[in-house]
Formats: structure tokens, sequence, C-alpha cells
């Protein structure tokens, strides 16, 4: 499984970004995608997630009522709106991939496929 996160760059606070992150070596509906975020100094979090049909959403309470979480298998990509943003949701953002057969988690370390990182800059 390769994914290919894109999107990010640099956006004024209160403005919009749409994340994208592009599977491929996989039958992307075998897999639930999560996103994470790493601050400078800081450990990566969860922010949200998505289980492999697209019916289930989860949010970090720091992103909720913000950002949403959505996929189009058919186009194996998972997609991260991000409204409304704050100087805080600077950060590299991260997709990450877990098998379907449990429910999307916001641990880190039930990910076992990782995209390289996107960085999102929020200036004030």
């Amino acid at each position: 499984v390769q994914l290919q996160a894109s999107g990010g760059g640099l956006v004024q606070a209160g403005g919009s970004l749409r994340l994208s992150c592009a599977a491929s070596g996989c039958s992307f509906d075998d897999y639930n995608i999560g996103w994470f975020r790493q601050a400078p100094g800081k450990e990566r979090e969860f922010v949200s997630a998505i289980d492999w049909s697209g019916g289930s959403t989860y949010y970090a309470d720091s992103v909720k009522g913000r950002f949403t979480i959505s996929r189009d298998n058919a186009k194996n990509t998972v997609y991260l709106q991000m409204n409304s943003l704050k100087p805080e949701d600077t950060a590299v953002y991260y997709c990450a991939a877990h098998d379907y057969g449990v429910a999307p988690t916001p641990l880190l370390s039930e990910y076992d496929y990782w995209g390289q990182g996107t960085l999102v800059t929020v200036s004030s």
C-alpha cells in the first residue's frame, strides 16, 4: 500500500484547504484511513478517520465542526476538507491506512501504512 498526501500550503487564519490522500497498490476499500498531524516539537496526533465504506467518520475534538473527512473509493482517494483554519492547525499532515477488519482508530500504532506528509501553515 502506497499513500500520497497532497494539498498542503500556506493559508491565512479563517481560510480553507483540502488535503488529498491517494492510495495505490491495494484494494482501497479494504482499508480504513486516518489523518494525523505533527506540529514542530510535538507528538503526532490524531485528526480524523473514516471507515472503508465512508459511512463512519471520527474527529478529534480540536477539529470537530471545522474539518470534514470523505472518501471516493472509485478514485482511491480520501479527502480532508479543512475550514476555519487556526494557527494552531499548523503542522505536517499525514494520512495512514489500517485494515478494515476493525473500526477506525485514533491510535497511531494501529496503522500499518503511512504517507509522506504534507505541510499546512496557517498564518495569523
